[in-house]
């Protein structure tokens, strides 16, 4: 059996009991370690808390290497781990389609993920649009795929989660051009980072997805002990110092009820500006023409 085990968000103890104990039964334990990290554990502290050894399983030997994981699944209990849920924020859905082709068995164990915990912050989690993702920007580099979703769920009055960019053993463009297998630091991208690039796709896009006073909030270390929310403007999270990662941000959408005004309020260093910002994003966003329908058309 493969089992897919969720470890939640934070500490090496927000695994669920099923899930502790199906790792402890299992012969080989991997942990995926390329799309987010348990901001209170590692692979030492986990070895240590499960009783058994863990194996780390970069982005190389999820997406090439899923027989090296799948082998020996049709006679043997193979744990797979993921921070969040398996399911959740990123899909590993690739590793079910390859067990399915091996006629290997597999098991879901759910857990805690930036997707439902994020309505810690206030908002209601059947307000939120499609989520997306924010990768680093470079000087040749600066994919706006991110805008589009965004400007349909304003659209539509919903609120957008961005999952911030985390790079973990990623290779400079020399390193790779040289077959160097030399990694650089990780990487995690900070609310600030994510809101300047923001506005700077804005200020080339000119469609009004949102703009400096669009009302915003930074969510840092979501499930950990030292979990902060902040509710500004977006360009005032353009240089807003979050701490230590990770972050996420989500732009809200025009339509805030009332009860999520007055809960994300008490988040915000003015409360005054916020609730400016939010009433006017209401008046002023611009929602899209109607198409024009000609009567005499055939």
């Amino acid at each position: 059996m493969l089992y897919l085990i969720g470890l939640g968000l934070s500490d090496v103890s927000d695994i669920t009991v099923r899930g502790l104990d199906t790792v402890r039964k299992c012969k080989r334990v991997y942990l995926e370690a390329y799309t987010s990290i348990l901001m209170a554990a590692d692979q030492e502290s986990l070895e240590k808390y499960y009783g058994r050894e863990v194996i780390l399983a970069d982005r190389e030997l999820v997406e090439g290497g899923s027989d090296d994981i799948l082998a020996g699944a049709q006679t043997d209990d193979i744990a797979f781990l993921v921070v969040g849920d398996p399911l959740g924020a990123t899909t590993h859905t690739d590793l079910i389609l390859r067990a399915r082709e091996l006629n290997i068995p597999y098991n879901i164990i759910h857990n805690a993920s930036v997707m439902n915990a994020v309505g810690a912050c206030g908002l209601q989690l059947y307000n939120f649009g499609q989520t997306v993702s924010l990768v680093f920007f470079t000087d040749s580099w600066k994919p706006e795929s991110f805008y589009d979703k965004v400007l349909e769920n304003r659209q539509l009055g919903l609120h957008t989660l961005l999952l911030l960019d985390i790079k973990v053993k990623e290779q400079s463009i020399e390193n790779m051009a040289r077959g160097r297998l030399i990694y650089e630091p990780p990487r995690y991208m900070s609310i600030a980072t994510a809101a300047q690039q923001m506005l700077e796709i804005e200020e080339s896009r000119k469609e009004g997805a949102y703009g400096p006073e669009t009302p915003c909030i930074g969510v840092s270390r979501l499930g950990a002990p030292t979990q902060a929310f902040r509710a500004d403007t977006l360009e005032q999270l353009a240089e807003y110092d979050a701490g230590e990662p990770l972050h996420s941000l989500i732009i809200l959408g025009n339509r805030v009820h009332d009860l999520e005004t007055d809960f994300i309020a008490a988040f915000a260093p003015d409360q005054e500006r916020l609730r400016k910002a939010i009433k006017d994003d209401a008046q002023n966003f611009k929602k899209p023409e109607p198409p024009i329908v000609n009567m005499y058309d055939d």
